[in-house]
């Protein structure tokens, strides 16, 4: 297993990407804390990897509160006595329109999940990973974060950002034996995803190199390669999981 051991945390853990992250890295032996501010979503992905053996425990986390990012990092060291391994995952998005027409209050609250979320969040586990000497941040940034994303302004805004905070943190602390990468997912058929119908689905999968949307599991396939060791060289990357829809 490629994380025996280890302990991690992963926001955003209730459903979609980040249920399949903290799935995978629980089955490559890490204890996972499954953060989320919806209770319901994240306790069913605590049971069902307790189900499958895995170590887990779910915790009710606003990172885009300091207090909650915070507060976040204390449970798993107390919990667990350690953190060794962070995934940066929660986000959300806006109504698609033109940035002429969005409104202060949608952007803010984006931009404050999106990047303001992660930023707190990695600052919390940059302390303790200062302390200890060592850690692993993945952050979920987006092929929005690489490119101009038509429609979406404040969630393009913040993944790139994410990208930013990426790569100047991995700089920043890579002396200190911490390393920090980030995932650049392309269109994933998660429920919010699939709540758009199946038409719609199908003319995204249409946009795509490879003919179809990726999953969530193919996305959490890399980020636990990326907390492995197997990476160990690795820092400020954004590995593109997209089926090749960045390079079409």
């Amino acid at each position: 297993m490629l994380l025996e051991g280890k302990i991690a945390l992963v926001t955003g853990a209730g459903s979609g990407i980040g249920e399949a992250i903290a799935k995978r890295i629980a089955r490559e032996g890490a204890s996972v804390t499954v953060a989320d501010i919806a209770d319901a979503g994240g306790n069913r992905v605590v049971h069902e990897i307790r189900s499958e053996g895995g170590v887990a425990d779910f915790f009710h986390a606003d990172i885009a509160s300091p207090d909650g990012a915070q507060q976040l990092v204390d449970h798993v060291v107390s919990t667990y006595g350690r953190l060794d391994l962070a995934a940066n995952n929660a986000g959300l998005a806006e109504r698609p329109g033109l940035m002429h027409e969005l409104d202060p209050a949608e952007w803010a609250r984006v931009i404050g999940v999106d990047l303001t979320g992660t930023w707190l969040s990695m600052r919390a586990e940059l302390r303790h990973f200062m302390e200890q000497g060592s850690g692993v941040i993945v952050n979920t940034a987006s092929g929005a974060g690489l490119k101009a994303t038509p429609g979406l302004t404040a969630y393009s805004a913040a993944k790139h950002g994410v990208v930013g905070l990426t790569r100047t943190g991995a700089i920043d602390y890579v002396k200190h034996n911490i390393r920090i990468n980030a995932v650049a997912p392309g269109t994933i058929r998660t429920p919010a995803m699939e709540a758009a119908g199946e038409s719609q689905m199908a003319e995204w999968a249409a946009l795509m190199p490879t003919g179809r949307m990726g999953t969530p599991e193919e996305i959490a396939a890399g980020v636990a390669w990326l907390f492995s060791d197997e990476s160990s060289y690795i820092t400020g990357t954004v590995l593109e999981i997209d089926g090749g829809y960045m390079q079409a």
